[in-house]
């Protein structure tokens, strides 16, 4: 008798357990998606602020050139960065 109360009252706890996870795992993957939403539009309003301001002093090929440079390198570095983390293990 009290052997499949037992085994009830564990299955419920176990399923509260894993609906806890679950939606812990949905808030962070959401909150992640945010965030690289936030960086991403961040970094398109700041690439066109940068366009422009160059713009005004330059041509705009040549404003097109930095600003493109400018990403080059962080790309190159987040390369390095990721590649480096990837051989140490």
């Amino acid at each position: 008798m009290i052997g499949p109360l037992l085994r009830v009252a564990a299955t419920a706890a176990a399923a509260r357990t894993l609906r806890t996870a679950a939606h812990d795992a949905a808030m962070r993957a959401m909150l992640a998606l945010g965030a690289a939403l936030a960086v991403g539009v961040g970094a398109l309003c700041l690439t066109c602020s940068a366009y422009i301001v160059l713009a005004r002093s330059l041509d705009p090929a040549a404003a097109w050139a930095i600003v493109g440079a400018f990403w080059g390198v962080i790309g190159l570095l987040y390369f390095l960065s990721v590649a480096n983390r990837r051989r140490r293990g």
